[in-house]
């Protein structure tokens, strides 16, 4: 049997620094609507793009208002297409957050892009607004596969635009999407060793999923779409881990693989369930208040979403005090995502009960024992096969105990 019950105060040997506070800004507009997407972005023929600076600069003011000059550790520009913005209106909403908000002296600013000519073009003005970090939206290294899934690049663009980011900017990522129909572990072999090539600190490698919704969604219920079976998609997983890993860019997250320190600090504010500001159609937010931490988010609609903002002064549809059991469970189903794994002196701390009363020990003893989970020194962590499962196993650990969190009260 493996001991499960641990007290209250017990110290925490090696774990990660505290998560930080962040700004997430939504850019909501794309050029096209990629068929695999259901990300809350909209193809619109025109934009006020002044409006829409002034808007965002409101909501960063009405955040500072409330949180006055709290620390910013991360400021990150998200979509939809971020590219398509002016970098002077990059520059505005940098300048502004720091003025608002204290910056850290290492400050983190990512801008997600394209690497279409239009968008690599403006890459320069991007680094001279002020962003040291660019996540490029690569997807595929085969123009057949680009074609695909609707992107607007071919592979010697997406090449070019990486080697540009790379000259450009201290820090820089791209996408790769596998799992796609008719791929085979050989020629994923051979296109992640392509993208090694150019690789920086930083890859993000994502399984192609099927979102309700999605033009790929109503293919695959057609019949005319066919994704590879769960076997494929394992060898794919597990090739994935393998090349990356001997290549130096270990994950450190199920779809996210760095060298030490070159990891995404906004995305990890994320997964150690950390506070951060949304603005912008749509955008999420996680805060830590007074009375307990909050979820909000913005209205979805763009031309909602900016006429609340300038009429009313705020673009938040939704603030909603989060219950203990929806606490416990987000710090485990996001902090499970990561190869460090879940703190559980802060998970106790946010229930105010022992873990073991969390967590169904039936099914913790299990996935220990066939070392899906590690258990040491403080800390719940998936193992590269349990991340592989953890759907599956975050429904077996919450089963129940879960439950009995709502009765105690929160502490933070």
């Amino acid at each position: 049997m493996i001991a499960l019950a641990t007290p209250l105060d017990r110290p925490v040997v090696g774990g990660p620094p505290p998560a930080g506070f962040g700004l997430y800004v939504h850019w909501p507009f794309c050029r096209a609507k990629c068929p695999y997407c259901d990300f809350n972005s909209h193809v619109a023929p025109a934009v006020d793009e002044a409006r829409f600076a002034r808007a965002l600069l409101a909501e960063i003011d009405r955040h500072a208002e409330e949180f006055g000059r709290r620390p910013l550790e991360t400021i990150f520009f998200g979509g939809g297409t971020p590219s398509l913005m002016a970098p002077a209106t990059v520059a505005a909403v940098i300048e502004r957050a720091c003025a608002r908000f204290a910056p850290a002296a290492d400050l983190e600013i990512t801008l997600e892009a394209n690497p279409t000519s239009v968008e690599v073009g403006r890459l320069a003005g991007f680094r001279a607004a002020g962003v040291n970090r660019v996540s490029l939206g690569v997807q595929a290294l085969d123009d057949e596969a680009l074609r695909f899934l609707g992107r607007e690049h071919d592979a010697a663009q997406a090449l070019a635009a990486v080697d540009l980011a790379a000259h450009l900017f201290p820090r820089f990522s791209f996408d790769l999407i596998y799992g796609r129909p008719g791929q085979t572990a050989a020629a994923w072999r051979d296109e992640l060793g392509r993208a090694l090539q150019h690789a920086g600190g930083h890859l993000s490698v994502y399984q192609l999923t099927i979102e309700p919704g999605t033009p790929f969604h109503l293919l695959e219920r057609t019949g005319a779409l066919q994704m590879p079976d769960d076997d494929l998609q394992a060898e794919l997983y597990e090739l994935t881990q393998e090349l990356l890993g001997a290549a130096g860019l270990a994950a450190y997250e199920i779809s996210n693989h760095a060298r030490p320190g070159e990891e995404s600090r906004h995305n990890l504010i994320y997964w150690r369930s950390g506070a951060w500001a949304g603005i912008g159609p749509g955008a999420h937010g996680r805060l830590d208040l007074a009375g307990g931490r909050v979820a909000t988010e913005a209205w979805r609609l763009p031309k909602a979403w900016l006429e609340r903002v300038l009429r009313t002064g705020s673009g938040e549809r939704t603030r909603a005090a989060l219950s203990v059991s929806e606490e416990v469970e987000e710090v485990l189903v996001m902090g499970l995502r990561l190869a460090e794994g879940v703190d559980l002196a802060r998970l106790e701390r946010v229930a105010r009960l022992p873990f073991d009363r969390l967590l169904d020990p039936a099914a913790l003893e299990r996935f220990v024992a066939d070392r899906w989970l590690v258990l040491q020194e403080g800390r719940l962590a998936a193992t590269a096969d349990g991340r592989q499962r953890l759907n599956g196993i975050l429904a077996a650990l919450l089963d129940g105990p879960r439950d009995q969190t709502d009765a105690a009260p929160p502490s933070r």
